[in-house]
């Protein structure tokens, strides 16, 4: 198994790093993990606009309209700000200038996903005439869009940048207005290049994407319970060899993710029942049913450290207990270590998954609701998936269950890494004693003569 595992480690850790440290790959997650903020807040008014008393909810009724207003902007024009923090970032590992960049990228999206519709007559009651955006084409559903023009708008930028082909500004001229006089030539070849592509040659970007991508999104962040599994075994997988799972994972699946949980918080709050979400695996499924403590549902390990007979598995317990409980669990991962150690790393990689076909069958039998809200990954999972499940309280009882599943999955191993540490101390506490005596009769020789 040692074998086995380095000899994994000797050929997938170069490649593994170079994707998750590829300049593109990493503008892509920060740009997006950059939007989380927007996406919580958006869920809070997502429950809001569904809330379960009916006594509440009557009276929030005549709220709604307004109450809709935050979620659209939010979560509904998602690819937007998205489009904004990929180019930032982009510009950034390039060291050109990133607030022009993100700028300009934003223009290039919204020129080839929004083109605005003009209505010639007022519709009393319903629309007046004038143009208009919708913003349907700027949620989740364009991320595919978004991180294409970004990184397309930034290259073009930065070629321009690197060549010199620039308006120059004489010394002792404000950055920032240098700064704008450089962007107007890069500005005006972004901007006609994709009004050419879209309105000229009439190619759409992201419904090309939409639909060339759709099919893997369907796989690994819709219904798919291979999809699902699959995901879940590579980022346990990857974590046991020491590479951070999600980090590798995340600029592939993350834009799945976020197109799922987006379509589901639209459908719901559009009046859809929990139970009839487009789509069960989102990253919240993930994070509430099955990282209980963090990858892996380590939370289980941990309360076993905490009673262990082993001194260092009781301290390292204790001391990942609080972590763990806000589904950090860096300290437990690299403290026992789970890294490199085939013993734990087993039941790291197979109790996700036996928890996940789990969750996965009784959410198709209709029995524990789709996630509809986006919270933040400190959230205790039992709370967190009572609230993003329209306030289930059977998702809550998943939670504990698959907890206590997961604790059976690691108790045999955990068994046996405990008599292997105990030996361990043991055999230090001995050489120890050794050392102590030794050192003793020595100083006693040293007396006697």
């Amino acid at each position: 198994m040692d074998r086995l595992v380095n000899s994994l480690e000797q050929k997938l850790m170069p490649f593994a790093n170079k994707i998750g440290t590829q300049r593109h790959m990493m503008a892509i997650r920060k740009g997006i993990v950059a939007t989380m903020p927007l996406t919580i807040v958006g869920s809070f008014f997502t429950i809001f606009l569904n809330f379960p008393i009916p006594s509440i909810a009557a009276i929030i009724e005549p709220y709604l309209p307004i109450l809709d207003i935050p979620f659209r902007y939010t979560v509904g024009i998602l690819a937007l700000y998205a489009t904004f923090g990929i180019a930032s970032q982009l510009a950034n590992s390039y060291k050109v200038d990133s607030l022009t960049a993100g700028i300009l990228s934003v223009m290039s999206f919204l020129v080839t996903a929004a083109p605005p519709l003009r209505v010639f007559d007022n519709v009393d009651g319903v629309i007046d005439a004038g143009r208009y955006i919708n913003i349907a084409n700027l949620g989740a559903a364009s991320l595919f869009g978004a991180i294409v023009t970004a990184i397309i708008s930034v290259e073009i930028y930065r070629i321009f940048i690197e060549k010199n082909i620039t308006i120059k500004m004489p010394e002792g001229v404000p950055p920032e207005v240098t700064n704008s006089f450089m962007a107007l030539i890069p500005g005006g070849a972004i901007l006609l290049f994709f009004w050419v592509v879209r309105h000229m040659i009439g190619f759409d970007i992201n419904g090309f994407l939409s639909n060339l991508l759709m099919p893997f999104k369907d796989v690994l962040a819709g219904n798919s319970l291979f999809g699902g599994l699959l995901t879940v075994f590579l980022i346990c997988f990857f974590w046991v060899l020491g590479i951070h799972g999600p980090a590798i994972m995340g600029p592939v699946i993350r834009p799945f993710w976020e197109l799922s949980i987006a379509e589901n918080m639209e459908a719901f709050a559009d009046g859809a029942s929990a139970h009839a979400m487009p789509n069960i695996f989102t990253e919240q499924f993930l994070q509430w049913f099955i990282w209980i403590g963090g990858a892996g549902t380590t939370l289980a390990l941990v309360v076993f450290f905490m009673f262990s007979k082993s001194k260092y598995l009781k301290s390292l317990g204790r001391l990942s207990f609080l972590p763990g409980l806000f589904n950090i669990n860096e300290p437990m991962i690299f403290g026992a270590p789970i890294v490199m150690n085939p013993l734990l790393g087993i039941p790291f990689i197979v109790a996700p998954l036996v928890t996940t076909t789990l969750s996965y069958f009784l959410t198709v039998s209709g029995i524990i609701p789709m996630m509809v809200a986006r919270y933040g990954f400190t959230i205790p999972a039992p709370i967190a998936a009572w609230m993003s499940t329209d306030w289930s309280i059977g998702a809550a009882i998943l939670v504990i269950i698959n907890f206590l599943i997961s604790m059976a999955i690691y108790y045999p191993f955990f068994k046996v890494f405990e008599k292997q540490q105990l030996a361990r101390e043991a055999a230090e506490v001995e050489a120890e004693e050794k050392a102590k005596k030794a050192k003793a009769e020595q100083l006693q020789g040293a007396t006697s003569n």
